[in-house]
């Protein structure tokens, strides 16, 4: 394979991959590990294949907090042939070898330029207030930047919890745990269960707190599972993209719960009502709240008559949100590890493939 072919495979790779570019930084420390140590043989993906998931979580935890969440047969699809298979890889290897570390900066240049571009979302939060935020303008941020496009569902994850959460807050419900009198016997047998668990006694056989929504805070490859749960009964799932009868069924048969309200984008609801009577789901579906219910709900919580008691909350969940989930490293550490590994020095260096 020719430095022209290996060179759009990875541009495909960063292309596809969402915010946190895992696989692209997986393959820039094959790449460094290939040339500084030495220690690997590119042609052989079993020299690199699981360690190399311990040199890219090292940078992750580094500069992102975390690590990918993705199933072990997710992340191994970087090396399919289709994205970066050991021939790319020996191909990148030589030009990077030859060019001190190019392919490597390259790759790193690609991951400050996208948390760049995510700071943008936050910077939106930070210089708007509830009297001019506008929530189809700040969609539109990461709708019409291809580099944020695939890390849509995380935002919408975002804005529905900031909301969510703001209200019920706001309303100051409770949820209320208590126990059958009839059953004390059993609570009294197993009384240092109830206690440490449910926290309810013989003598207190009742308590009482503030209802709260919270983030499970991974979604993983395939987009399925649970996003959101409610310590009152509710879980939500978060579904931005085209909704199919398997991905229908998954939603709700990996979210163990009774009440389950959906958040979709407005052409997608009729389809999936359809799709869950289909498949006999309908009745676990507390509701489906579509993004003009979004819209319309952040007007109100932002300019309307409880604005002063909302939207502040609301807009902070939402700058707090994205700082935790798109860290975007402390540029000053990030750019000391950059001109560790000399790759400042390359920065008048274009890496072009027709350059060699």
């Amino acid at each position: 394979m020719n430095i022209t072919e290996a060179k759009q495979a990875l541009d495909k790779v960063i292309i596809k991959a969402r915010v946190h570019l895992y696989k692209p930084i997986q393959v820039a420390e094959i790449l460094y590990r290939d040339r500084v140590e030495k220690d690997i043989n590119l042609s052989d993906l079993q020299s690199y294949r699981n360690t190399s998931k311990k040199w890219r979580d090292i940078i992750c935890i580094k500069f992102l907090g975390r690590t990918s969440t993705s199933s072990a047969r997710y992340q191994d699809d970087v090396f399919n042939d289709n994205a970066i298979p050991p021939r790319v890889l020996v191909a990148l290897g030589k030009e990077n070898r030859e060019k001190k570390g190019i392919v490597e900066a390259y790759i790193y240049r690609k991951f400050s330029e996208r948390f760049s571009q995510m700071s943008s979302g936050n910077a939106y939060c930070l210089s708007h207030d509830k009297s001019n935020f506008q929530l189809d303008e700040f969609l539109a941020l990461f709708w019409n930047e291809p580099g944020l496009r695939r890390s849509i569902d995380k935002i919408y994850e975002i804005i529905v919890y900031s909301l969510f959460s703001a209200l019920v807050e706001a309303i100051e419900v409770t949820v209320e745990v208590s126990m059958n009198p009839a059953k004390l016997d059993i609570l009294k047998e197993f009384e240092d269960f109830a206690q440490r668990v449910i926290q309810l006694t013989p003598a207190q056989n009742k308590i009482k707190m503030p209802a709260r929504i919270n983030r499970v805070g991974v979604t993983n490859a395939a987009d399925r599972g649970l996003d959101m749960w409610a310590n009152f009964g509710l879980a939500i799932q978060i579904k931005h993209l085209s909704l199919t009868e398997e991905l229908a069924e998954n939603i709700v048969t990996s979210v163990s719960a009774d009440r389950i309200v959906i958040v979709c984008k407005d052409s997608e609801q009729k389809l999936i009502v359809s799709l869950l009577n289909q498949i006999g789901w309908k009745s676990k579906i507390q509701s489906i709240v579509t993004e003009s219910d979004l819209l319309h709900w952040y007007e109100k919580a932002l300019r309307g008559k409880y604005s002063k008691t909302i939207g502040h909350k609301v807009l902070n969940n939402l700058s707090d949100e994205i700082k935790v989930e798109f860290p975007a490293s402390d540029n000053i550490e990030f750019m000391k590890f950059y001109k560790q590994r000399g790759y400042n020095r390359l920065e008048n260096k274009v890496w072009n493939q027709s350059s060699r």
